[in-house]
Parts: structure tokens; sequence; C-alpha cells
């Protein structure tokens, strides 16, 4: 089975709507969200079926057994993370507290404790096709490990299919390491902005350290024709296949915002996406392709 990732160095480039659009192409039998920190390509995926839900837990918290607590203020003094509050009766502070049990190493009447926290739920639909997705709960900082899950979540149920599209993060943080592993390609979607640019360099960079095949598709490419010919150009030194432009396509925005793919219309931005997703497949399968 081949996995295709598709990423983006920022946010707002159209990553999932690019990959909505290959979901419904492909008839792709297996695909994940991996940007776990605000998943949304289920909005555009239109999930019939309820899904089956389990809790996350990531790093440990501490409590405090207020029976117990004599008030010596040892673990506020110790907090490196100030998530003791004394004023309202030595609580801990769970949006601050890094799990890190030097409050319950150093308490000398053995009234703190690290607990399980629950950090995010992970959610699998399973009916005609297997989605695998997760969403981190406010304040939790263990997304990478989190995405590693949604990924195992996917392979737990066994599907004979030979493609699997994995919807990833934005940015170049844990969850796009995590997502990065083991995928086959990953098709970067850039916008032809300053900001975009350079953030398409660093995912770059990124992606280059995991030995991955790289490819990448400019989305909005109208919004700036100069820009746009910079990124062909940067990929042109750096060997990299650049599979197509995308423009902007104000129909594509109505299709998002009614929960549609965009290939679901006849609109150019669609047209243009059939076009990328054919001569992505053709890279991802290793089948000649003229660029």
């Amino acid at each position: 089975m081949k996995q295709l990732l598709i990423l983006s160095g920022k946010g707002g480039t159209g990553k999932t709507t690019i990959a909505s659009a290959f979901i419904q192409l492909s008839n792709a039998q297996m695909y994940a969200d991996c940007d776990v920190d605000a998943p949304n390509l289920h909005l555009i995926m239109n999930q019939a079926v309820e899904a089956r839900r389990s809790d996350y837990y990531g790093m440990p918290k501490a409590e405090i057994d207020q029976a117990s607590c004599v008030h010596c203020d040892v673990c506020r003094q110790n907090c490196r993370f100030d998530a003791i509050q004394a004023d309202i009766g030595y609580k801990v502070d769970h949006f601050a507290c890094e799990g890190c049990g030097v409050c319950e190493a150093l308490c000398p009447a053995g009234a703190v404790s690290l607990k399980p926290a629950k950090a995010g739920e992970l959610m699998l639909y399973v009916k005609d096709s297997l989605f695998s997705t997760a969403e981190l709960k406010m304040g939790s900082g263990t997304s990478g490990k989190l995405v590693t899950e949604v990924k195992k979540l996917l392979k737990s149920v066994p599907i004979d299919t030979g493609l699997a599209i994995i919807d990833g993060s934005p940015g170049i943080g844990c969850p796009v390491i995590a997502s990065l592993s083991g995928v086959d390609m990953v098709l970067i979607v850039a916008e032809p902005s300053i900001s975009g640019i350079s953030d398409m360099e660093r995912i770059i960079k990124t992606a280059k350290k995991f030995q991955t095949r790289i490819a990448i598709c400019i989305n909005k490419f109208d919004t700036n024709i100069e820009n746009t010919r910079k990124i062909e150009s940067f990929c042109q030194k750096l060997y990299l296949p650049c599979t197509g432009r995308i423009p902007y396509d104000p129909a594509a925005v109505k299709a998002i915002n009614q929960g549609q793919s965009i290939v679901e219309l006849d609109c150019a931005a669609g047209r243009s996406a059939k076009i990328v997703f054919d001569k992505t497949i053709k890279l991802l399968f290793n089948e000649s392709l003229a660029l």
C-alpha cells in the first residue's frame, strides 16, 4: 500500500482542499486527518456513520490530595512552571502542569501524585471506507504522539487497498514530523506569497531529512504570477517535480463552505486539481511523467 501525505509549510494554502479532492478522485478506501490541533477533513467528507471514539492520554498531570496536604508550600516553591496555586488551597493548574514529577518527589506528606490526563480523542469511521482522525484538547502538548496514534489506528482494520491519503498539519513541528514517518511520498501545497515560499522551503528541508520523495503543486497560482514562477524555478533547481497549478476560484470557496470537494463541481479549480492528481499518482506509483 502506498501512503501519500499532503502537507503545507503554513496554514491556509488549501492543503485540506487538495486532500479532499484526491480522496474523491481516487475513491480512497483509507485516509486520515493528522491535523490534530484543528481537524476539518471530516467536514468535507461528510461521514454519515458515528465514529468509534477512544480517549487518548498524554503526559500525566499532578494532583494534590487536600486531605493529606499540610500546606508546607514545598511543591509551589519548586514548581518551575508555576502550576500550583496556593491562594485557593493548593490546587494544580492542569494547563500549566508539565507532569515533571518534582512536586510528587518533594512532597513530605505524600499528598501529590501524578495521574493520567486525557489529552485528546481518537476517532475511527468505518463503513464504505476507513477514516482515522483525532482532536487534541486545548492546552495539551502531545500532538506528535497523537498523530502517531492516528496513523496506527488507520492500519488497525485490514483493508485491501493500494492507496492511503493522509492530510497532514501545517508547519514543520512535531505533528508534521510524526506524519512524515513511513510515508512513500509528500505532496507539498504551496501558495505564491512571500510567507508561502519561505514556509515551502522549510517543509522541503524537513521532508528531505526523512529521505521522502517530494512533489510540489501551486494553489491560487494566479494571485501572484511572479511568485509562482519563482516557486517553479526553485523546484527546477532542486530537481523537484511540480505537478501543476490550481487557480484561485470563487466557486471553490463556495464548494468548501457548503462542505463539498472542489472536484464535485465543474469549476476551474476542480479541473486543475484533477490534472495535479493524475500527475501526482503517476509519480507515486513510479510511472513515467513528462514535467
